[in-house]
């Protein structure tokens, strides 16, 4: 236990020497270690009346203790995950669980909390009194009001909701790992990218056969169904990537979430009906910006009567130009030819411009002409992977203000997406200010031995999308973890400043400081510039109806789940597609089974909130448009009123803060190209 890793009490995590067999002992250890320390803690505050930091500040580094052993033990299994990693992470699943669950249901603890609350001044940092509004609030959707039988019943339903929940993600991973398809006529694979068929033809190889064989990842699915001539390859994988970890996957049979789906729904319900809400969106919405299913609901139906039409028009303009009625693995493949003919671009033209060592300098520069923070890098920082590297950030004193590791290549042991991450949290306490770490993960083509990774311009953006993410952690100015960073913020806005940092990617300054030819260090010409800027709001109303299937299809079936019919998963979605689809996928199409955002992340009932923080975002970025792309007076108030106060404010009252008003949908539409119904 001693030369165990993930018991270490300070410092980056070891992640090269953490191993499988530790996890298990360390979570267990780090749980009754919390427990004992917990009880004497409380035994103290009967007795005393204790101040806000001597009470609080003992709770917080509670869990920070935990966050920092199951925090590295997380991102691993999601980013080099093995039989043996998954099955340590399993077994800690329900362990973890009961925990959250005991904490949620102590009564004592609750009474502390509220006790703190009732006092005139709760306590000496920024953050004090939100803290505990939000602790109280969530005490009461954790159930620590429930009588002892339906506690149980709780603590049973959150264990098997994580276990089922990790189960869904896993099966989609082992499902897309066991597909596979060889080819080895050259002209089947006319069109498909280099950076896609050197690996497919390296793994050819090693399996001693001729041609390619391709597997289901990210960046091969995009980059066949968007560039292969041959439509039945497109289909072929179409097909794999829709069908993944379903009852249409023949290729992966024991990996069909089917059973889980229905699972999940029926647990979130129940725990939802036991705390005494109708359903598990009204549970949800709970602790997110939106007060009710009637307001998300209204919000997104006004949305699709902005665009639906307008998506209509782009379709029927996409179908002329491809001369027939298309499929859906013909749409992206026609789409980037009409780019192409319209604006004189494409992706694979674009690509050589992106390197992505330039893309991610440029990104740092535009960081430090908003924020006036620097990144550096950091050698010799222990990683899961060779490529991964780690950046700190630094003010203009030289203080680290905190840290991040990058992740950007696929493999066939990590999730697909693109996602930011928690490794340490922002605590200050006696012992001093641990700075917040994060982790920024993507998944794009591995450079090969004469060719950078080049990317996309859209995965520029992905870039630049998760990198808000990053800031948004690591800029907080809260010493307290649960609400410093992300944490405390309200789903729904918490990609506000992921969104609005996007958006600075398709300003002609940042496009100039991000790209250069990867052969001549051409800067990107100004002509292409300008193509790249028309297409900005090529087919958004197709994009903005897509979001806006999911978003309901999520809020309908958490809404509307009745304990007697089911889940109505592929009925609901029928519903919706004939509301808001204007792409229909064939019947096999069972995009649901591969929906981690909701069966295995943190967006159950929450899917739309993309939306809503889009709106945020977009009307943000319009104060920058009046004002100068980096005007340091309007930079400074973002930082100061959205991304360094964490949880710590109500978001709206923070929102109204910095942009004077509330935030509307027209700044979006008008960001989108899309004209007001």
């Amino acid at each position: 236990m001693q030369n165990n890793p993930l018991l270490a009490a300070s410092g980056l995590p070891a992640f090269d020497r953490i191993r499988p067999e530790h996890v298990e002992d360390a979570v267990l250890a780090t749980l009754d270690a919390n427990r004992a320390e917990l009880e004497q803690l409380l035994a103290a505050a009967d007795q005393l009346e204790l101040e806000f930091d001597a009470a609080v500040l003992p709770i917080e580094r509670l869990s920070d203790r935990l966050h920092r052993v199951w925090s590295p033990v997380r991102h691993l299994q999601s980013v080099a995950n093995s039989p043996e990693l998954r099955a340590a992470y399993n077994a800690c699943l329900p362990a973890i669980s009961r925990y959250e669950t005991e904490m949620g249901h102590n009564q004592r603890l609750y009474e502390l909390y509220r006790r703190l609350g009732e006092q005139a001044s709760a306590g000496p940092g920024e953050g004090a009194s939100r803290l505990l509004e939000l602790a109280i609030r969530d005490f009461r959707l954790s159930g620590v009001h429930l009588p002892p039988d339906q506690k149980a019943r709780f603590k049973v339903i959150m264990e098997e909701l994580s276990t089922a929940e990790a189960s869904f993600e896993q099966n989609v991973l082992d499902s897309a790992a066991a597909w596979s398809l060889h080819i080895s006529d050259a002209s089947r694979v006319r069109g498909v990218p280099a950076m896609v068929l050197e690996p497919a033809a390296e793994r050819a190889r090693v399996a001693g056969r001729p041609g390619w064989l391709f597997q289901l990842d990210q960046p091969t699915y995009v980059a066949v169904v968007t560039h292969a001539d041959d439509r039945e390859l497109r289909k072929s994988v179409y097909r794999g990537w829709g069908t993944r970890a379903s009852d249409e996957a023949d290729y992966s049979p024991g990996h069909d979430n089917s059973a889980l789906i229905e699972q999940i729904l029926a647990l979130r319900h129940e725990a939802a009906n036991i705390i005494g809400y109708p359903n598990f969106a009204a549970y949800s919405l709970a602790t997110k910006m939106a007060k009710s299913v009637a307001e998300v609901r209204d919000f997104l139906v006004e949305l699709v009567r902005h665009s639906r039409n307008a998506a209509r028009r782009e379709l029927a303009e996409l179908e002329a130009f491809a001369g027939r009625e298309l499929e859906p693995w013909d749409i992206a493949y026609y789409s980037e030819k009409l780019r192409h003919q319209k604006y004189s671009i494409s992706d694979e033209a674009l690509r050589p411009y992106f390197p992505l060592p330039t893309v991610l300098s440029g990104l740092f520069q535009v960081v430090e002409k908003l924020y006036g923070i620097r990144i550096e890098p950091v050698a010799g920082v222990d990683a899961w992977e060779p490529h991964v590297e780690y950046f700190r950030l630094v003010d203009a004193s030289g203080r680290e203000v905190g840290g991040f590791f990058t992740d950007f290549y696929a493999r066939s042991t990590k999730r697909s997406g693109a996602w930011m991450d928690q490794c340490l949290n922002r605590l200050r306490d006696s012992s001093g200010l641990q700075v917040p770490v994060a982790h920024l993960v993507c998944n794009f083509s591995l450079p090969t031995a004469d060719t950078p990774c080049l990317i996309t311009h859209d995965e520029m953006v992905t870039v630049f999308h998760e990198m808000g993410h990053v800031l948004h952690h690591l800029l907080t100015r809260i010493d307290y973890p649960s609400v410093g960073g992300i944490n405390g913020v309200p789903w729904d806005a918490v990609e506000l400043p992921s969104q609005f940092m996007e958006t600075f990617a398709w300003e002609p300054e940042v496009v100039a400081l991000c790209s250069g030819h990867y052969q001549t260090g051409e800067p990107l010409p100004a002509s292409i510039l300008a193509s790249l800027r028309e297409s900005k709001n090529f087919q958004s109303a197709l994009a903005m109806v897509r979001q806006l299937e999911f978003a309901l299809f999520d809020l309908r079936i958490h809404a509307e789940y009745d304990p007697a019919h089911g889940s109505r998963l592929m009925d609901i979605l029928a519903e919706v597609r004939d509301a808001v689809a204007v792409i229909r996928p064939p019947e096999w199409n069972r995009f649901a089974h591969a929906f981690t955002h909701i069966f295995g992340g943190g967006y159950a009932a929450g899917y739309y909130s993309y939306k809503w923080a889009e709106v945020l975002a977009a009307d943000a970025f319009a104060a920058f448009e009046e004002a100068g792309l980096f005007d340091p007076a309007l930079a400074r108030r973002f930082r100061e009123q959205v991304l360094e106060i964490g949880g710590s404010r109500d978001i709206a009252e923070a929102f109204v803060a910095f942009r004077g008003r509330p935030a509307h949908v027209d700044a979006l539409l008008r960001q989108s190209g899309i004209s007001r119904a």
